[in-house]
């Protein structure tokens, strides 16, 4: 059985910041990677990062940014390509939408390519509705769904 762990990024960390820029420019097109400014929004007070290790290799990260006291946003969710449909995903999902609710805002949101069924699934499957279908967002042929979920008030 795999050893599995997430872990809250400590941002003097640089080998694991090395490892996910690297991640992130292997999984996202160049003009959709945050791997040039990585750094930069690491060292924002309002954003956090959580990463997976499986065997103490890099599997994947969630990027979080809580731009106001209502609400979060999920900037990036990837998994390394041979750790995809073993749950990682949703476990990094997960952890980010417990960390934004113990924040106490009231909606988390993000974008997802319409195109990325297994990425929809998983947010729908945790809540997540379809707001609205932002054209253009990723580049001129490429949309986004803007989805968001709501909690409780109470």
């Amino acid at each position: 059985m795999a050893n599995v762990a997430i872990i809250e990024l400590d941002r003097n960390c640089a080998k694991v910041v090395e490892d996910i820029v690297k991640l992130e420019r292997k999984i996202f097109p160049k003009h959709e990677s945050l791997a040039s400014f990585f750094e930069n929004e690491l060292k924002k007070k309002n954003s956090g990062l959580l990463y997976l290790h499986v065997d103490d290799e890099l599997a994947g990260y969630v990027m979080y940014s809580l731009p106001s006291s209502l609400y979060a946003s999920i900037t990036k969710l990837a998994v390394k390509e041979q750790w995809r449909r073993q749950g990682h995903g949703e476990a990094l999902l997960k952890a980010a939408i417990e960390k934004c609710r113990r924040r106490k805002v009231s909606r988390i949101m993000l974008h997802v390519d319409p195109l990325r069924t297994p990425a929809l699934n998983l947010y729908k499957k945790h809540g997540f509705q379809v707001d609205c279908l932002v054209e253009g967002y990723y580049s001129s042929d490429r949309n986004a769904y803007r989805m968001y979920l709501d909690f409780d008030s109470s």
